[in-house]
């Protein structure tokens, strides 16, 4: 695929026609005259009164629009689906019910400034506020975009302290803001430090700039991250009119420079909640090399409300791909669980029902059929070649695989003891102190007869 020729422009509003080349595609240039108020939007598209009245809103969400962007807007549809994204309007001025300022629980799980470890094994590092533009339906809109909330070099050592001294975290993922949006000196120094810590498998960044600014993927910031692998970057692209020759050209740039790409992408009414456009977009993903990853539900933040779809659409839509296009093209779709619970996966249901013996399976075209269980299956087969594999130093967390596992009966909720209790009174059952019987058995079953039983045996 050529490089960005500094003599063709691509994609350009006629407001900006007299703008000579090598400024347009120059990404500083861009950046520094993203567009943030009325008068200037005005001049590339025909706002709307909502629009009109939501931009001259004090108090809301930062607004800026990169010069590119801009340019992919119908002007005189309100409905486009790249303006809806970027462009504020009265409805986000509207709460709803279960909204959220940090509907995640980031905060709670922020042991450092700027880093938030919910997994056990991988962290969150946040390195800036800032992005090249900003999504109206931002997760992070508590703190993105306000340039009082900045993360400096003391952040950024105490995040790396932490990690340094934390040997079960494997995988870090730089955001924020856009880790893109750093000054080059200062994303290289980031990652060449962490690089450098023994522990670390993998490190990810979490970027829209090569949809926002493609110019930012420059050879040079290409050639940098490529001194940093295994590096992985997931963009961020939510409708196929996004995807344009320029980002073209930045994804196979950083694919030549050896860094898988995935996307992201975030489920909006009236956007991209209908099969036939998400269909379309993760193909013309593909055909850029880069691979869905996750469908989210739109977070329960302050100002999304009109962007939110029922649970219900979201299952439609991968149940409208999943056998329908390439098995690598269907992404996971995703509710990041509100208070903290994490990314939870949700599916259309393919199991119909199941036996000791068999399962009953559906496919995508409703065709039904059975798989026979294997008769002779011994799950402690593997156990001798299990144990030449060091266990890994997360403490804790292992959810349900500690029931599956049988290293556990029950996952109760704090304070669960004490409410079953009532407040204290002796159970009219109890006869006498409950003795726990039941121990951690082999990988794979427990035994129903090891249980808590009274001590007469009632």
């Amino acid at each position: 695929m050529p490089e960005f020729d500094p003599n063709k422009v691509y994609t350009r509003a006629p407001y900006w026609k007299d703008v000579p080349d090598e400024k347009w595609m120059d990404w500083r240039w861009q950046l520094a005259h993203r567009l943030n108020n009325v008068d200037e939007i005005e001049k590339v598209i025909n706002l709307t009164d909502s629009e009109r009245k939501a931009l001259s809103q004090t108090g809301l969400f930062r607004v800026d629009v990169t010069p590119y962007f801009a340019s992919l807007i119908d002007s005189d549809d309100p409905n486009c689906p790249v303006r809806r994204q970027i462009i504020p309007t009265a409805a986000e001025m509207v709460p709803f019910r279960s909204e959220m300022a940090d509907s995640l629980a980031e905060d709670k799980h922020s042991p450092v400034p700027g880093l938030v470890h919910r997994y056990p094994d991988r962290v969150l590092m946040l390195v800036t506020t800032r992005c090249a533009s900003y999504c109206r339906y931002c997760t992070r809109s508590r703190i993105v975009g306000d340039s009082s909330q900045k993360f400096s070099r003391k952040d950024f050592d105490a995040q790396i302290e932490y990690i340094e001294n934390t040997p079960q975290i494997r995988d870090v993922l730089l955001s924020g803001g856009d880790p893109m949006t750093l000054a080059p000196r200062i994303l290289d120094s980031l990652l060449a430090r962490l690089h450098a810590i023994p522990h670390l498998e993998v490190i990810r960044i979490g970027a829209r700039v090569p949809v926002f600014l493609p110019m930012r993927v420059d050879q040079r910031f290409a050639d940098m991250v490529a001194k940093y692998h295994p590096l992985w970057i997931n963009i961020h692209v939510n409708h196929p009119k996004e995807i344009t020759p320029e980002l073209a050209i930045a994804c196979d740039r950083l694919s030549k420079a050896g860094v898988p790409l995935g996307n992201q992408s975030v489920l909006m009414a009236g956007i991209n909640d209908s099969v036939r456009i998400q269909r379309k977009l993760v193909h013309e993903l593909v055909k850029i090399r880069v691979r869905p990853y996750y469908l989210y539900q739109c977070d329960m933040v302050h100002g999304a409300g009109h962007f939110r779809t029922s649970v219900s659409k979201g299952i439609e839509i991968i149940e409208g791909l999943r056998g329908h296009t390439s098995g690598f093209a269907v992404p996971t779709y995703i509710i990041d669980a509100p208070g903290g619970g994490g990314k939870v996966p949700v599916q259309p249901n393919y199991v119909v029902s199941q036996s000791p013996n068999k399962v009953v399976i559906r496919n995508f075209e409703g065709f039904i059929t059975t798989y026979s269980e294997p008769e002779n299956y011994d799950p402690h087969l593997i156990e001798a070649q299990e144990a030449l594999i060091e266990p890994r130093p997360e403490p804790g967390q292992e959810g349900v695989l500690q029931l599956l596992e049988g290293k556990k009966m029950a996952i109760e909720p704090a304070g669960f003891a004490e409410t079953r209790a009532r407040g204290g009174a002796e159970h009219r059952l109890r006869s006498g102190e409950i003795k726990e019987k039941w121990q951690p058995l082999g990988v794979g079953a427990i035994d129903p007869n090891k249980t808590a039983v009274l001590p007469d045996g009632k």
